[in-house]
């Protein structure tokens, strides 16, 4: 990730793995700590600010922090949640409380995550047309025939403690309502639809 001078940030996305759950993991490594810094204001800045809260429910939006994908802070607020724009091509807009954020790093390590209590992520204006994730495969970066790709709706996310809140849920993508997504994995959540599937994306063929 990169910035422009004079404090405009790039939009360009130059770290991290690609796109997961319908939560941008590419540059995931660049804002999931988010630094000081302050963006200056410009056109540029009000748009991502924009983007970013589309994400977000009506009682969060106002006290949220802004973060651009550098981590350069657009906004300041007053809330456990930090919201993103999308990075280019994958995912789509989100808000992050602080555990989210932690596994979000474990994610992008590699290494095992427990939620220390429930939290929950916004993605309210969905995925990309050209993101989405593998419900099966958390390492997966492209839709196959057999990873069950899903470019999501709005939704919200809920991580948990004990895995075993969510057993009984569906854990495919063929269902109406809530399923949970990477289930037997440390990344195991649970994906809430609100609104209507988009169209999907189409598999490759070789």
């Amino acid at each position: 990730m990169t910035s422009h001078p004079h404090g405009q940030p790039s939009r360009h996305t130059g770290c991290g793995r690609s796109a997961i759950s319908g939560i941008p993991a590419l540059a995931l490594s660049c804002f999931v700590s988010v630094t000081p810094a302050m963006a200056q204001s410009t056109a540029t800045t009000d748009e991502m600010i924009a983007e970013a809260l589309t994400a977000a429910p009506a009682n969060i939006r106002d006290t949220a922090t802004i973060s651009d994908l550098s981590g350069n802070i657009l906004r300041d607020g007053t809330s456990d949640y930090t919201c993103f724009p999308a990075p280019d091509g994958v995912a789509g807009p989100m808000c992050m409380d602080a555990e989210w954020r932690r596994w979000m790093a474990a994610w992008m390590g590699g290494t095992p995550f427990t939620a220390e209590r429930v939290a929950v992520a916004y993605m309210l204006a969905g995925d990309a047309a050209e993101g989405g994730a593998s419900n099966s495969d958390p390492a997966a970066s492209q839709p196959t025939a057999d990873n069950e790709w899903v470019v999501e709706g709005p939704h919200m996310m809920v991580i948990a403690p004990d895995p075993a809140a969510f057993a009984g849920l569906p854990t495919t993508i063929q269902t109406d309502g809530p399923y949970v997504m990477w289930s037997g994995t440390p990344y195991a959540h649970l994906m809430v639809p609100v609104a209507a599937r988009p169209a999907q994306r189409v598999v490759p063929t070789q």
